[in-house]
């Protein structure tokens, strides 16, 4: 029986595959693509912080930056880590890094 468009391979992906690997593509950017949670990325690319620290540099309430931390952690974009009463927030892993690093060498480089 001959394979169908949506079976045939493209590169090392069937269509089935790309759809589900553009979804996450997708979701990923969509939460980058917020002011605030873009600029908490970049904030912490520089090295963890507390909810108190962001709402400071951010001049945002705690409620705002909560809810942008959420949906970050959702993303798996931020991790944390618990001292005390106090959550520390710090880049997920290395491929936000490397994605925030290109977006700044796009809008922020010389």
């Amino acid at each position: 029986m001959p394979a169908t468009a949506i079976e045939e391979p493209v590169g090392s992906l069937d269509m089935n595959q790309m759809h589900d690997k553009a979804k996450q593509a997708s979701d990923y950017l969509k939460a980058l693509a917020h002011e605030n949670r873009l600029l908490i990325l970049c904030i912490l690319s520089e090295g963890e912080k507390s909810v108190t620290e962001l709402e400071s540099m951010l001049s945002l309430r705690q409620p705002t930056v909560s809810q942008q931390l959420a949906r970050l952690r959702a993303e798996n974009l931020v991790s944390t880590r618990r001292d005390g009463k106090t959550i520390y927030y710090s880049l997920g892993d290395e491929n936000v890094r490397r994605i925030l690093a290109t977006i700044y060498d796009m809008f922020c480089g010389a």
